[in-house]
């Protein structure tokens, strides 16, 4: 049985790593329209790999930001379920 409030932490860290992520989407967008210095890619990869990837998924589906980018849209849904998978393993052992 899982308690309910050892979750209340993970939820807290998935919701401010998300809502972080989406925002260097629409920040990245902003910056290459004034062809300014951007967000690296890797940065975005790493931060849905440790658990932002509902934001950077997001990000991409709102501002229409790196749609187009094989790596991006095969890459940020596989590492969606990757942070699905880490989510519900860490909640088994909670």
């Amino acid at each position: 049985m899982v308690n309910l409030l050892n979750l209340w932490p993970m939820g807290i860290f998935y919701l401010i790593i998300n809502g972080f992520c989406f925002f260097l989407m629409g920040r990245d967008k902003y910056l290459a329209r004034k062809k300014r210095r951007r967000i690296p890619e890797k940065w975005l990869f790493t931060l849905a790999f440790l658990g932002g990837a509902l934001g950077v998924f997001l990000g991409m589906q709102i501002f229409r930001h790196k749609t187009k980018h094989n790596t991006f849209v095969f890459g940020i849904p596989l590492l969606l379920v990757w942070n699905l998978f880490i989510m519900y393993e860490l909640g088994q052992h909670l």
